[in-house]
């Protein structure tokens, strides 16, 4: 070798979190785009530049793999709606930053959306456990930030508050899923419609 011949350079170990989320992003969009059922460990692994085994390694099996994608979309969308409530001035204020905050998260995850939207009937309890899990984070987030605005001395009133958000998101999501002309904001508005009537004598006592 000359004096002026370089040595190759090289590559980059990518720490063991980042390349769970290389991981995570990639079968995200293989599970949306072939269906759980369809989808193949090889091309998620080809995808993210990997061998097999390594898929295996860090999530042991592809419902394992499956379960670390929705945990993920779990732990994304309470701070996406942590954040949209931070210094809101009353209960109406509250609930439409964290409704709009719903409604763009699943625009922006469109392909975590469809996911769960079209594949949770065809797969086993864990992640149904997860969506599950989901959906009780999103309205133990509602009680609690309600319970904060609303003069409801009855826990379980704001518990029922919660689940009826909840419930009725999840199905205007799925709408808005079918109308795409509907924006993150107009489904906001027309929820706002819908729920703060029912919720605005709590905030006057």
């Amino acid at each position: 070798m000359s004096a002026t011949a370089k040595t190759p350079a090289r590559r980059r170990r990518m720490p063991r979190a980042e390349r769970e989320r290389q991981m995570i992003g990639v079968a995200e969009a293989v599970f949306a785009e072939r269906g759980y059922s369809a989808a193949s460990m090889d091309e998620i692994a080809e995808r993210v530049g990997v061998s097999k085994p390594m898929l295996y390694e860090y999530f042991s099996s592809k419902e394992g793999l499956l379960l670390a994608c929705i945990q993920s979309a779990r732990a994304a969308l309470r701070e996406a709606t942590q954040e949209a409530v931070l210094g809101a001035t009353s209960a109406e204020d509250a609930l439409r930053k964290g409704l709009l905050a719903f409604f763009a998260f699943i625009r922006d995850r469109r392909q975590a959306w469809s996911l769960l939207r079209h594949e949770m009937t065809l797969i086993g309890t864990s992640a149904a456990d997860e969506l599950e899990a989901t959906r009780q984070q999103q309205t133990d987030l509602i009680a609690a930030l309600m319970g904060g605005y609303l003069a409801a001395e009855d826990a379980g009133l704001l518990q029922a508050m919660a689940e009826f958000v909840v419930g009725g998101c999840e199905r205007l999501a799925i709408w808005c899923e079918q109308n795409e002309q509907v924006t993150p904001e107009a489904a906001t508005d027309y929820a706002m419609k819908i729920l703060w009537g029912g919720m605005r004598h709590l905030a006057q006592q």
